[in-house]
């Protein structure tokens, strides 16, 4: 050291890039190239993918194994090569692979081997610390993915990290996954448990802190590829319908918080719910550090008379799970006490909690978790951690959980309100756009009141009017949309794709959907946009409609996208809320608190006809609890939705399928927005009475209720048209 300054010697990892190509062979769908030290291989996949590896120890190891990728999707043998001259082409029906000579390198392109998806623009580079692929970046080319990204969805002309940080704040990443998704048709997911790096600059740079490349590439759209990832690593799990009610925890036995209690007392919590009338799926009811319980078979019975199901927290492994299934437990919680720091750990107790609550009941698994790795998806809901309280926490999560679907990560959440700190407005906030998620939790018992600095349980009522009421619209809302969510949540098992959407992901072609803007609001489903309020205003600016009209949920007041709402007025008990026009909205009655307790003889559906088309809806209902579903003990019931110059055409088909607990027979209620008064309603064709339907003229909405009908016949409804 001399006068602040410092010389000395640094010992930097030599760097090696592979060199030009020694050796190309192959046929059948796998291929094996050499350049110098290097060794890759090239497998294309059924289904139109194709998996790359390179080694520079010349062996192509595979260090993840069957952890993540549990079953190698075979062979795509429609393969043939070609000498182009300057490079090898391996030509599939969906693409062409490009094997350049000097020096190595590889590009991907569409079958006309002209329109590049994507290409290397220096050869593969690697150190002791890990190996870098070098792309082109397109030059209107977005990126997205990299699992839960803690304040972002799309990543062009940023670094993203994959690995656990253990940062619950934005810029974190502890349920990150190493997987991004190219606007330009394409997705890699790579195969493996190690740290990584992908800055999406130009060049787009992308590395595992591993001597080699495994890499699987995915062709299509933005969906396509998430379905072909999830295929691959494990599809989103099917939640029972209780997990999408809300759920609460807290520690009622030895909490250094909150004073001595006992387990049996979580009935008490439950029974408020019930008095509130507000939805309550499910209790944790040790969840703390050297928590513990008792009393647990007769904790699980009082909740499940509370049509509530019994969660454990573990702080030490799930050795207990099988004894525990057995008393009543259904769901699952586990945490950084004892996941470590992640990877293949957390990825192994997610998988082996699911296991534990099946293996020992006919319930589906149900667990969440805070740090993962890909494949998460498949067995648990991820949580972004333990954030505390702020005006800020609220707007960073937003992107945050709609970036994670990308990634094929179907349940993503936050505590509502935070953890440690509690402020009555920011709660109620928190909760109406958290309403629009699958899955919420309150996390009870260590919380600090910001105002007063006194410990603040957190339960929805807790705070009194007007946040008692507010909340409770939330929470019943929620509960009615059950049958819309518990669709998507069918659909999320089937596709991969989950409900909670950046706008991006289902209008691509509309650059507003990348807009700072359009980062603060998501789509729950493809029908409705929600744009939360994340200051503490009751004005609500710079919320970013696509194209289309949208229907304000609350007024009727109709928007023709793409256009910028600024000044909507948001006071505290109204969230923006937009609807699409052509919307089939499936509900369950006013009023439900419970899916055990609804009125399962009645369906509500809310309706937003198009001014021209028709659209169209598939209802998903199983049983809602057991495994049955995965023998199709299910059903489905389709929807059209149709205006023409004579009124507004409901088609509702017969119920197709069966499970335990099915009605045979159910009325329904239609609201149908945004139509003129009707001069009368036809079921079937004949004119229903006028007690059984009425418009409004202030919400232009008209309702109409029918008899019960019976479930294995269709039946049409007709509002005909007054003017």
């Amino acid at each position: 050291m001399h006068d602040n300054s410092f010389t000395g010697t640094a010992y930097l990892p030599a760097t090696a890039d592979a060199g030009d190509l020694t050796s190309f062979s192959g046929d059948g769908g796998s291929y094996t190239v050499g350049a110098g030290q290097l060794t890759a291989r090239v497998d294309f996949l059924t289904g139109g993918g194709l998996r790359l590896q390179a080694d520079p120890s010349g062996s192509l190891s595979d260090p993840a194994g069957t952890a993540i990728v549990r079953r190698e999707p075979a062979l795509d043998r429609h393969t043939s090569s070609f000498d182009a001259g300057d490079y090898y082409g391996i030509r599939s029906p969906q693409a062409v692979l490009r094997v350049y000579k000097k020096p190595l390198r590889f590009g991907l392109y569409r079958p006309d081997n002209r329109t590049r998806i994507w290409q290397e623009d220096k050869p593969l580079r690697w150190s002791t610390g890990g190996m870098r692929q070098s792309l082109v970046r397109g030059a209107d080319e977005q990126f997205f993915g990299g699992g839960e990204q803690n304040g972002s969805f799309s990543h062009r002309g940023q670094t993203m990290y994959v690995a656990n940080s253990f940062d619950w704040n934005e810029g974190g990443y502890n349920n990150s996954q190493p997987f991004y998704l190219s606007s330009a048709g394409y997705g890699v997911f790579r195969n493996t448990f190690a740290p990584g790096v992908y800055t999406f600059g130009s060049p787009v740079t992308t590395g595992q802190q591993e001597r080699q490349l495994d890499a699987y590439y995915f062709l299509g759209d933005a969906k396509q590829v998430i379905g072909a990832y999830t295929a691959l690593v494990g599809k989103p799990f099917m939640p029972p319908v209780y997990g999408l009610e809300p759920g609460d925890s807290d520690c009622y036995l030895h909490n250094a918080n909150r004073g001595e209690r006992h387990t049996l007392d979580a009935l008490k919590i439950a029974d408020g719910y019930t008095q509130h009338q507000m939805p309550l799926g499910w209790m944790l009811v040790n969840d703390g550090y050297g928590c513990g319980y008792e009393n647990l078979e007769q904790t699980a019975q009082g909740l499940q008379d509370r049509h509530a199901q019994l969660g454990l927290w573990t702080q030490d492994g799930i050795g207990k799970l099988a004894d525990q299934v057995k008393a009543g437990q259904r769901v699952a919680k586990l945490d950084v006490a004892w996941v470590g720091n992640g990877y293949k750990f957390a990825l192994d107790a997610c998988d082996a909690a699911k296991k534990g609550i099946e293996d020992n009941s006919d319930a589906r698994g149900f667990v969440w978790l805070p740090v993962s790795w890909a494949g998460a998806q498949r067995c648990g809901v991820l949580w972004s951690g333990d954030q505390k309280l702020s005006w800020d926490y609220i707007r960073w999560q937003i992107p945050t959980y709609a970036g994670a679907t990308m990634s094929g990560i179907a349940y993503n959440t936050g505590d509502v309100g935070s953890i440690y700190r509690h402020d009555a407005k920011m709660y109620t906030r928190d909760l109406q756009w958290k309403a629009f998620l699958p899955a919420i939790m309150t996390m009870d018992g260590w919380a600090t009141d910001l105002t007063t600095k006194k410990p603040a349980d957190q339960q929805p009522w807790l705070d009194g009017e007007p946040y008692t009421s507010i909340n409770r619209t939330y929470l019943q809302l929620k509960e009615r949309l059950l049958p819309y969510m518990y669709t998507l949540s069918a659909e999320a098992a089937k596709t991969g794709v989950g409900a909670v959407r950046p706008l991006w992901l289902e209008y691509p072609d509309d650059p507003g959907t990348l807009s700072d803007q359009a980062k603060y609001e998501f789509l729950s489903g493809p029908d409705f946009l929600v744009a939360p309020v994340y200051q503490d205003s009751d004005t609500r600016d710079g919320i970013y409609l696509p194209k289309g009209t949208w229907t304000d949920y609350w007024t009727g007041r109709t928007y023709q996208g793409p256009t910028t709402v600024n000044g909507y007025h948001a006071p505290l008990d109204t969230l923006p809320l937009f609807v699409r026009e052509g919307a089939i909205v499936p509900m369950w009655p006013k009023g439900t608190t419970s899916w055990q307790t609804r009125d399962t003889r009645e369906l509500d559906w809310d309706l937003y006809p198009a001014a021209h088309g028709t659209s169209r809806y598939t209802l998903y209902e199983d049983d809602g609890v057991t495994r049955d579903f995965a023998k199709r003990a299910a059903a489905t019931q389709q929807v059209s939705l149709h205006t023409d110059g004579h009124g507004t055409a409901v088609s509702v088909g017969a119920s197709r399928g069966a499970y335990a607990g099915k009605v045979d027979a159910r009325s329904y209620r239609f609201t149908v927005h945004g139509a003129a008064a009707p001069t009368g309603v036809l079921l079937d064709g004949r004119q229903l009475p006028a007690s059984a339907w009425s418009f409004d003229p202030a919400t232009q909405v008209t309702t109409i209720t029918t008899p019960s009908l019976p479930l294995d016949r269709g039946f049409s409804v007709r509002l005909v048209d007054g003017r």
